[in-house]
């Protein structure tokens, strides 16, 4: 079995996000860096998946130089070699980025069997475009199913779970597929110091692809508005007591 999974290196994304003046990008100034939610569980369900059924796990990412660390850090998760597209660190748009991974699945093909499953996390964390992965697919003629909770290799398919409310919806889909993956699928594991260690050893193969001409355009970022809080005085001292007692029972919790 050969899995290949596609990250993406972004900004921590327990910090505060905040767009740079021209609104095109995230500054990153003060920020660590690291691979979405959605694509840990990614690389964790690969290696979990080779564990039980051998074979080999690459793990991919355009990006900059320093996108090496990410590459490094899923190797050290168990990941057995890595693949850098590397650019000037200038984000590529969708169509670009889809067309520079099929490009290195159909070199990486050419001397190897094919990869059984290419997993993606479902969006990235930064940007959150959600169109990678099914145009991927749709370059290699392959099917796609997003939105993954359970994943379930069988003989020659592979059966898949997407939640749907209350309840799941289920695909069974042949490979090799596209599969891309939310956070909660599984608990990935941290690198390990012996991990990180095997992980300088590994192969990480780097590949600067010509950046195509950009066929979509990005007007702007946004930051959605965060709830707020709010906070009433209800009184001070003995005066509030009563208040106190009303709001209580205003939420039926006396």
């Amino acid at each position: 079995m050969r899995i290949l999974v596609c990250v993406k290196r972004v900004p921590m994304t327990g910090g505060k996000m905040v767009l740079t003046a021209d609104e095109q990008a995230i500054e990153t100034k003060h920020l660590g860096f690291t691979i979405s939610p959605h694509e840990e569980c990614g690389v964790e369900e690969a290696v979990r998946l080779v564990e039980a059924h051998g074979g080999e796990t690459v793990v991919l990412t355009l990006g900059p130089a320093e996108a090496e660390e990410q590459l490094r850090d899923c190797m050290a998760t168990g990941a057995d070699r890595g693949i850098l597209l590397k650019t000037d660190g200038a984000d590529w748009d969708a169509q670009s980025t889809a067309s520079a991974i099929v490009d290195a699945v159909r070199t990486l093909q050419e001397d190897a069997a094919p990869f059984d499953l290419i997993l993606f996390g479902n969006e990235s964390a930064d940007t959150g475009n959600y169109q990678v992965g099914i145009r991927v697919a749709h370059a290699l003629g392959l099917p796609v199913v997003n939105g993954l909770k359970k994943i379930e290799l069988q003989d020659g398919s592979v059966r898949c779970e997407r939640d749907a409310g209350g309840a799941r919806d289920v695909y069974v889909v042949p490979t090799p597929a596209v599969l891309s993956v939310l956070e909660g699928l599984n608990l990935p594991r941290y690198p390990s110091v012996p991990g990180r260690l095997r992980a300088k050893g590994k192969p990480l193969a780097v590949v600067e692809p010509a950046r195509p001409a950009q066929k979509l355009e990005k007007l702007r970022l946004v930051v959605p508005p965060g709830q707020g809080k709010q906070a009433e005085i209800l009184g001070r001292g003995p005066e509030a007591a009563a208040k106190v007692v009303e709001l209580m029972q205003s939420l039926g919790v006396a």
